[in-house]
């Protein structure tokens, strides 16, 4: 099992062997591909995105809350996956301003479908639906390029470095020192390149 799915395993706010939960809760939410998870701040779309995205996608043809999950996900790249506790209660508030409906099929399940009402709110919200899924995109593409994907891999040998070697060198508290000093120059560096300094 690697460091990544360690971190992951753990969960947010405990953090792994030792390690700042901090930092274990950010390992684990890259790892893990956003999967319901954190982004942008805490969530993957602003306030009021999903329930235009989820009316987009009922536009194109009437879905199951979990086609409507998996339909996210792939716009996404396979990025970001919904929760159910996220999709449905958004399912139930759009019904209740009218912008869509459900029945139950063969199976029992429910199947939505936008209505008039959502056809009209989502013409009057056009730009602001294009640009969601725009940068839904560019996110995706983003973050798979051969360039995210490269520093993903260094970063890997960094914190398998870091902690292979550290986690034989425990008493030599002159070497663990030098580690974390070489890990604050290298994020001073990052900051310098991101601010252009």
């Amino acid at each position: 099992m690697s460091f990544y799915d360690r971190c992951d395993r753990r969960g947010a706010g405990r953090g792994w062997s030792g390690i700042d939960a901090e930092f274990s809760n950010f390992i684990g939410r890259m790892s893990g591909g956003f999967r319901g998870g954190a982004f942008r701040g805490g969530r993957f779309f602003g306030h009021g995105d999903l329930k235009l995205v989820i009316l987009s996608l009922l536009e194109e043809r009437p879905r199951h809350g979990y086609d409507i999950i998996k339909a996210v996900e792939e716009r996404s790249g396979g990025m970001y996956q919904p929760s159910a506790g996220t999709v449905y209660p958004t399912l139930t508030l759009l019904e209740e301003m009218g912008f869509a409906r459900s029945t139950p099929d063969d199976g029992g399940k429910r199947v939505y479908e936008i209505t008039d009402a959502g056809r009209q709110h989502l013409a009057d919200n056009r730009t602001t639906v294009d640009d969601i899924f725009s940068r839904i995109k560019r996110t995706g593409a983003g973050l798979t390029s051969d360039a995210m994907q490269e520093m993903n891999r260094a970063f890997g040998r960094l914190a398998r470095a870091t902690y292979s070697q550290a986690s034989h060198r425990l008493d030599d508290h002159e070497f663990l020192r030098g580690v974390a000093k070489a890990l604050d120059d290298a994020a001073a560096a990052i900051n310098a390149l991101a601010t252009g300094r």
